[in-house]
């Protein structure tokens, strides 16, 4: 008998830390997800050309940094990750500057000094305000190309789905946020628990635009397969760069830039 209320309390104990695990995970999920001061990218690199910096209204005033090198070129607009700051692509937006490409990168509410809470809701939002912003600057859907990176592909995806852009560059794209958290953390009911789902998958089948899908098969966050399974979805001209040792944030080689300077020159 006290054998049997010992296991009883054990698993009553086993049930009130699973609880609060779970009441945690509910309201600090967005902690989790979004991290705005977080500097894991390459940092020590100095922009090697000279870019605008402006502000875009949407819920709150959106930093952004606008290269425009020949107003004939199309218009690269770039969607970051989750963590970090504009100046951490500092060493991709040097190699844009040497692509027949314009670009104009902003940082999300809540990242880079903006105001606001990151949400997915609210990221939407804020990449129909840049576009908008384009398009008021004489810039038209289709002399833009969507450029996502991580949680950025996601975003452009969204984006995508409403318009009908020149082209779409995915690095590292995941299925959708409820499929990559339930890898993590197996033991949870995510489909219950996430508030941010970003179901990329459901969305990239109705886009007509060009891709481009780069992936690297050691990415250690978003596993390869599920940007293997985005390139697959996405039912117009597609074109990929797979590579077998990259990790997430990918490496960006003569043969990555390559990639995407053939990738722009196609869509003209």
């Amino acid at each position: 008998m006290k054998s049997s209320s010992t296991f009883l309390n054990f698993f009553f104990i086993l049930l009130l830390v699973y609880f609060l695990i779970v009441i945690f995970l509910f309201f600090y999920q967005r902690k989790l997800l979004y991290h705005p001061g977080e500097n894991n990218y390459l940092d020590d690199a100095s922009l090697n050309h000279n870019i605008e910096k402006v502000y875009i209204p949407s819920d709150q005033r959106l930093v952004a940094w606008h290269f425009k090198k020949n107003s004939k070129f199309k218009t690269l607009l770039f969607f970051h990750g989750n963590a970090g700051k504009i100046d951490n692509r500092i060493y991709k937006l040097n190699e844009f500057s040497k692509l027949d490409i314009n670009y104009l990168i902003f940082a999300y509410r809540g990242f880079s000094g903006n105001e606001g809470e990151p949400t997915e809701k609210g990221l939407y939002k804020d990449a129909r305000a840049v576009k908008y912003w384009l398009n008021l600057n004489n810039i038209q859907d289709d002399e833009i190309i969507l450029y996502g990176e991580s949680l950025g592909t996601a975003i452009a995806v969204d984006l995508a789905k409403e318009f009908d852009f020149s082209g779409i560059i995915l690095e590292s794209p995941f299925t959708s946020m409820q499929k990559l958290a339930k890898i993590y953390y197996p033991y949870l009911p995510i489909k219950l628990l996430l508030k941010d789902k970003y179901k990329t998958d459901e969305k990239i089948q109705s886009i007509d635009s060009s891709f481009l899908i780069m992936h690297g098969k050691e990415d250690k966050i978003v596993p390869f397969f599920m940007g293997k399974k985005i390139f697959d979805l996405a039912k117009g001209p597609k074109y990929s760069f797979f590579v077998d040792y990259d990790d997430h944030m990918m490496d960006y080689s003569d043969s990555l830039i390559d990639s995407l300077d053939k990738f722009i020159k196609s869509l003209n």
